[in-house]
């Protein structure tokens, strides 16, 4: 393998997308711990500010589905904070419910957010670290980008694509000296998995993922999954035979994700709903 720079998080930029709240605000004050300079953005501009004022780092409203949203929140960030040494690519959308009752526009949401998102930042930022010789992207995708999950089948096509898109582009960025880590989580507490009973798959707080995005500087692993074991879960089941596994499947309830606790999970989707109509109207 490459050996690649060192990163001394105590004199690094650290950009963070949808930093708002959980994930991205649990890894805003992790890397402010380490003695980062932070800047992070968000689509919700109250949100953002709210966290900006409560942990110290740089906030910025940003819609990541749009290239030149995400560029002014750069050219922001740069400004203030120097160039781009460490990039989290963590906003993200997590609808549920039967593929055949689907939306399309929150199937485009979904795609814009968690595919076309990653793709701007990583154009946006890679090019800069590739003249300085030195940096780090991790783009926070699922362990429902290696495990398919009934209920979640957009969120599952949008996650397997991140996971090889990193992949793919860590091989290329490599001899540069440039890493890229997909950091896959399983379910996480926060308002992406309000409602959804997800068991056996265990819930982890924000903070353990934001631990695993810290640590990916220092490791450069190319995927960390959170649990371990269960992405070791993840990996060895495509070796288990297919009328096995969906037995195995039946027996652990594993279509949770079809029968939301509608009453809890009703904020969040009236959430993507709103961020659908102003894309529509906009």
């Amino acid at each position: 393998m490459t050996r690649l720079p060192s990163i001394d998080l105590a004199d690094a930029h650290v950009v963070i997308t949808g930093g708002a709240r959980g994930i991205g605000r649990s890894t805003v004050e992790a890397f402010l711990a380490h003695g980062a300079r932070v800047s992070f953005g968000d689509v919700d501009p109250e949100a953002a500010e709210r966290t900006a004022a409560e942990t110290g780092a740089s906030g910025h409203a940003m819609d990541v589905r749009e290239r030149a949203s995400y560029a002014a929140m750069l050219d922001a960030a740069v400004a203030e904070h120097g160039p781009v040494d460490v990039l989290v690519n963590n906003a993200g959308v997590m609808p549920n419910g039967a593929f055949l009752d689907g939306d399309e526009a929150i199937d485009r949401l979904v795609l814009d957010v968690n595919v076309t998102g990653v793709l701007h930042g990583m154009r946006l930022v890679l090019p800069g670290m590739v003249d300085r010789g030195r940096g780090h992207v991790v783009n926070v995708a699922s362990l429902a980008g290696k495990f398919p999950v009934p209920g979640l089948a957009v969120y599952n096509a949008s996650k397997y694509a991140v996971v090889g898109l990193t992949a793919a582009t860590r091989l290329e960025m490599a001899p540069y000296g440039v890493g890229l880590t997909a950091v896959l989580p399983s379910a996480v507490d926060t308002d992406l998995a309000s409602g959804l009973d997800m068991k056996p798959i265990p819930k982890v707080p924000p903070a353990a993922i934001a631990d695993a995005i810290v640590g990916s500087v220092a490791s450069r692993a190319a995927e960390i999954a959170v649990p371990g074991y269960v992405g070791a879960l993840a990996t060895t089941s495509h070796l288990v035979p297919t009328r096995v596994l969906d037995r195995v499947r039946r027996v652990l309830r594993d279509d949770r994700a079809l029968h939301a606790d509608d009453e809890r999970r009703s904020a969040y989707s009236r959430r993507l709903a709103d961020a659908t109509h102003e894309r529509s109207t906009s």
